[in-house]
């Protein structure tokens, strides 16, 4: 938000609380089209580390905690996120993290989509790196394919102890909503659309590493697992993978709420597990 003196626009601004500044010449300067990062995002950038996508294969075909044992390659899939019956959802891994970036993969290897993390200002990038209040605050993702469209879009409020993350088309629509039932013990979502629930989504251990999703008979129809990203990624950055493997495609809207159940996991979870910095 800008705010306004009773004359003009000033450049003081906030997000979600957060108060900085923003120089308003800058922000009304017609936009081109990339513009020049940060030092911040540079900074975020420059301490990305690995490629995430180095251990797909790994991950689809190992065993253990390093990957979820599929064999040979499953039937189906039109090469986009909405239709492939098999997704790698892998974080970046950054030794300084300001924002969430993930890249997602079909069970070929390739990058189908990426995620960004957007909407943030200069001054929750500062919070974030100098805390972890930042995991309290509003957290938007967009989903986009190939050609950089938007295909589907996740917004977090802020919350304090229970998540619920909206799951929106790439027009801002709302298609539903995955909501945390419970912080103790196993973890549990609904799958939610217009209030009635569609499915759920049961951790099956405490630790909240093997995810059942099942629709409204309670049929599981997908698994998310959360496979090992390594010793070196597990001590020195926050970087989770997901394998989402869909057995039984649902009718949408709830097929796109499954879709989004990786990273709706990651960001409602994985925050909390960090601690206040």
């Amino acid at each position: 938000h800008r705010y306004w003196d009773g004359n003009a626009w000033t450049s003081h601004v906030s997000d979600d609380g957060i108060q900085g500044t923003d120089d308003i010449a800058a922000a009304s300067a017609p936009q081109t089209e990339q513009s020049a990062p940060s030092g911040l995002d540079r900074l975020d950038a420059g301490l990305t580390i690995g490629d995430e996508g180095s251990k797909v294969d790994e991950q689809l075909h190992g065993g253990g905690r390093r990957g979820v044992g599929i064999e040979g390659t499953i039937e189906g899939g039109g090469g986009g996120i909405l239709t492939e019956p098999i997704l790698v959802v892998n974080q970046k891994a950054k030794l300084i993290e300001l924002s969430n970036q993930y890249t997602v993969f079909d069970q070929h290897g390739t990058a189908i989509a990426v995620v960004n993390q957007v909407g943030q200002s200069t001054a929750r990038k500062v919070l974030r790196l100098v805390s972890s209040l930042d995991q309290f605050l509003k957290t938007r993702l967009d989903i986009t394919d190939s050609d950089g469209r938007v295909i589907l879009r996740l917004t977090r409020p802020g919350k304090i102890v229970k998540s619920t993350v909206i799951v929106s088309d790439g027009n801002d629509v709302e298609l539903g909503r995955i909501v945390q039932q419970n912080a103790i013990g196993k973890i549990n979502f609904a799958l939610e659309v217009g209030g009635e629930r569609l499915g759920s989504i049961k951790a099956e251990n405490w630790r909240a590493w093997n995810f059942s999703i099942t629709d409204a008979a309670d049929r599981e129809i997908a698994r998310v697992t959360k496979t090992w990203e390594g010793l070196a990624k597990t001590m020195f950055t926050t970087a989770d993978n997901y394998v989402l493997q869909i057995s039984e495609r649902a009718p949408e809207p709830l097929n796109s709420l499954v879709v989004a159940s990786a990273l709706s996991i990651d960001t409602a979870l994985k925050q909390d597990n960090r601690g206040l910095g």
